[in-house]
């Protein structure tokens, strides 16, 4: 086991003026689970293979431990990686794949069986060792390359998507099950997903990645309660935080003819008085015709059972959905001067569509954001 540094590591590819990640500096802990997320296109993958000694590093360094492993080659690095989409030779069985690289590194076929047969019994492959890849099921063919990086015996597992060829229902399940094999074993692993909601149930830590540069790196509960900036705030969270463009004024911020109430040391920290409010669907409260709240016509409702999500728009000074610019323009050019919004509502009494009703927001969870720099803005 070991601890793993990215030292201002850079990447730019080839004819690219562009970094594909730009000074990554991350310190992962011996024995934790570090989860990269993160758009296509962020640089995850890259700051991963630069780990793996699959792409070069251009500026900066890597370290395993104490060691430099920078310009140390991938076979020298005492990692094992598991691929997006498994690598297994078709040819050969499961006990083959699983032992195939401790083949190459001459360990006699007795110590071999061993290891894989102690690797099969903790995935629960045993049954499988004499198939071919081509008999198993996607899930099955996912646990025996965790199996081949597992009776290495690494320093550091090096995770690429494992789980996005697998169907929904498998994925969720499976994602369990690596974080707690990952507990069991207490090896250093780097996992790299786009989808967030998988990062949030599996990492010890979350690093968020925007273009190449690194947003913010914490505990999955803390990126969700105290997102540093908009991209992270936006990014984290399923649904989505509302992210709505305010004014700043003497009580608060105001949303439309709503007053969100804001502390004035919050205030004074704005470059201008364009604010963003970010409220997540859980922080709304349905509250009666008198009562002060955001008047929101409710366009959809989901029923989920136990909970019910209300989507709805609401008329405001100016919109964000938290999306691009162009995504802006084109909501403003069919509903001017509206915002699109979720609330997390009763299952049992959602409104009816076509319907408007007020939502007020627990100003205790309320998210400030200075619209300018993206910046979150604290007290």
């Amino acid at each position: 086991m070991a601890t793993v540094r990215f030292d201002q590591a850079s990447r730019t590819y080839p004819g690219s003026t562009v970094p594909a990640v730009d000074s990554l500096d991350l310190d992962i802990e011996d024995g934790e689970f570090m989860v990269l997320v993160g758009p296509s296109g962020c640089g995850k993958s890259t700051s991963l293979r630069m780990l793996a000694g699959l792409e070069e590093i251009n500026s900066g360094g890597v370290f395993i431990g104490d060691r430099d492993v920078t310009d140390v080659p991938p076979k020298d690095r005492d990692i094992a990686m598991v691929f997006q989409n498994y690598a297994l030779y078709p040819h050969m069985s499961v006990a083959e794949n699983m032992g195939f690289a401790l083949k190459m590194q001459g360990v006699p076929k007795a110590k071999r069986l061993e290891r894989v047969k102690e690797a099969a019994t903790l995935l629960d492959l045993d049954e499988f060792l004499d198939r071919k890849p081509k008999a198993l099921s996607g899930g099955q063919r996912q646990r025996v390359a965790m199996g081949r990086a597992i009776v290495r015996q690494p320093q550091v597992f090096c995770m690429d998507e494992p789980l996005s060829n697998l169907d929904a229902k498998l994925r969720v399940s499976t994602r369990t099950q690596i974080a707690a094999l990952q507990q069991r074993l207490n090896i250093t692993t780097v996992y790299v997903t786009h989808d967030q909601v998988e990062a949030m149930t599996m990492g010890d830590r979350v690093a968020v990645l925007k273009d190449g540069l690194l947003q913010q790196v914490d505990t999955p509960l803390a990126l969700y309660d105290t997102p540093a900036n908009l991209f992270v705030a936006g990014f984290i969270g399923s649904p989505a935080m509302n992210l709505v463009y305010a004014t700043a004024n003497g009580d608060g911020a105001s949303i439309g003819e709503y007053v969100v109430p804001v502390d004035r040391d919050r205030l004074t920290k704005a470059s201008g008085k364009q604010l963003t409010v970010g409220i997540r669907p859980e922080a709304w409260r349905i509250v009666g015709e008198g009562e002060a709240g955001l008047p929101v016509e409710v366009v959809v409702v989901e029923e989920l059972g136990a909970d019910a999500y209300l989507y709805g728009r609401a008329k405001v000074s100016t919109a964000t959905v938290g999306e691009s610019a162009e995504d802006e323009a084109a909501l403003e050019a069919d509903h001017p001067g509206t915002a699109e919004l979720v609330a997390r509502i009763d299952a049992r009494r959602p409104p009816q569509k076509g319907t408007t009703v007020r939502l007020a927001v627990d100003t205790d969870r309320v998210h400030i954001f200075d619209t300018e720099t993206g910046d979150r803005l604290t007290a």
